[in-house]
């Protein structure tokens, strides 16, 4: 099979969305990783280089400073100042998620004052905040073009052409190589495309409704995402209030046949509230959550709560919740509770009912951050108390994190990290499923493409 001049990707999405909007769209992040530069790079629960290629740290653990690397400048020709990244810093603050959520982001850098002073950017925080870089590896730094459009970079491609929500062409700037970025959002389009030769290539292709793990005639990758899919278990009131209750209805999953059955092998169990990629899993040293059903029924006779559970899905975002929702509801009846399941139709709703605590006993959710600090300030900290958190305080958690978060010592904050990690696995506040597999299909012809843990796709 031979390649046209210009190869065609098919993506979900066609968007860079406006400057403030961070996201954790793949697709969306595809474009933007090629065209933009994120301030820092995350890779694998490590922070490297960015758009800012050396940052420090005081003696006080309060003061960041980082350096722009030298000669930076837009496609454009504009140079790249530290002051455009405090303008677009202070931006991103009030922003909001696309469900119209506010991020977490203003609450991180409540009181810092931040500053800019040529290629120098720095940041004081009122007390330390050692995990800054991983905030700063989600921002993506952009310019404005003619029409307002946030699609002029520093990255190593450059936009010629944009029509959002449809396609895109990009050039890269090193070797003039040309490709399309087109706009499919069902999976089963995107296939027939890829067999037509309409595209050569097609992202998200484990979303197809009946699941594959490769297509004759194809190159087929597959990458397993940092991404959690889970259940919140309302921890103010109801079955799940109990600990007890928590860990047995844990116990009762078979995460491996759930995978198999469910997921058509296109997902790894979870074991934790997060990947083992990302920081502190290393050091947690977990083994996999165990399928311990006869444990289940011990520890649900322990609780002296109710045994009727509201469990809520959504239709989509996770994927096939439904399906997996009624596997749950049979592994929980199975030894003891009684399931009833409620379908949401309306996906941004159900994300603003979950944020007010509007959740049934236990609702499917995922949780996409790919830092451990987000993960554990967004959603466990009893003390944050944050828009995701749902209730279940654990003094030994809260007390730990409080502490592990101004750890400036790296490998120290890590072990510290783990050590929550364990605990989290050993007193869990969400059900945990699994993190999705997910696949990439391509002419064999084009080489050099690949998927990273967060599914960005990644062109060498």
């Amino acid at each position: 099979m031979s390649l046209p001049a210009i190869p065609t990707i098919a993506l979900e999405k066609i968007d860079f969305l406006p400057p403030d909007r961070v996201t954790d769209d793949c697709s969306v992040l595809t474009l933007k990783s090629l065209v933009l530069e994120p301030m820092l790079r995350w890779q694998d629960g490590e922070i490297r280089p960015g758009l800012f290629a050396d940052w420090s740290l005081d003696e006080t653990g309060c003061r960041w400073s980082l350096r722009i690397r030298p000669g930076k400048a837009f496609h454009d020709g504009t140079p790249v100042l530290a002051q455009h990244a405090a303008e677009f810093i202070a931006r991103i603050l009030d922003s909001r998620d696309m469900f119209g959520m506010p991020w977490s982001y203003a609450r991180y850098l409540a009181g810092a004052e931040i500053s800019a002073e040529g290629q120098v950017l720095t940041i004081a925080t009122p007390k330390p905040f050692p995990d800054l870089p991983e905030i700063l590896s989600e921002f993506y730094l952009p310019r404005m073009d003619a029409e307002g459009r946030p699609v002029i970079g520093t990255g190593p491609w450059q936009v010629d052409s944009f029509t959002p929500g449809m396609e895109a062409l990009l050039h890269r700037r090193s070797d003039g190589r040309t490709a399309r970025f087109v706009a499919m959002p069902r999976a089963e389009d995107r296939l027939a495309a890829l067999r037509a030769g309409d595209v050569q290539a097609a992202t998200h292709m484990e979303r197809l409704e009946h699941p594959l793990r490769g297509i004759d005639g194809f190159g087929w990758q597959e990458q397993t995402s940092t991404l959690s899919v889970m259940a919140y278990m309302n921890g103010f009131e109801g079955v799940f209030a109990d600990p007890h209750a928590r860990l047995a209805a844990n116990l009762a999953i078979d995460r491996a046949r759930l995978v198999e059955e469910v997921m058509g092998g296109l997902a790894r169990p979870s074991d934790t509230i997060v990947s083992p990629w990302h920081f502190g899993h290393a050091e947690a040293g977990l083994a996999p959550l165990r399928f311990d059903p006869d444990e289940a029924r011990r520890l649900l006779e322990l609780s002296q709560g109710p045994r009727e559970v509201v469990l809520r899905s959504p239709t989509y975002m996770p994927e096939r919740a439904p399906e997996f929702a009624r596997f749950m509801a049979e592994a929980w009846d199975a030894v003891g509770f009684e399931t009833r399941i409620e379908i949401a139709e309306d996906r941004p709703q159900y994300a603003r009912d979950i944020g007010e605590k509007r959740m049934g006993d236990a609702a499917i959710f995922d949780s996409s951050p790919h830092s451990t600090f987000r993960v554990l300030d967004d959603k466990i900290s009893g003390l944050s108390r944050a828009v995701w958190w749902q209730g279940v305080c654990d003094p030994q958690v809260d007390a730990g994190f409080d502490a592990a978060r101004h750890l400036t010592n790296c490998q120290a904050r890590a072990s510290a990290y783990g050590g929550l990690l364990r605990r989290l696995q050993e007193a869990p506040p969400w059900a945990y499923l699994f993190h999705p597999v997910l696949c990439l299909a391509h002419a064999p012809a084009l080489q050099g493409l690949s998927l990273d843990h967060k599914g960005i796709l990644r062109i060498a």
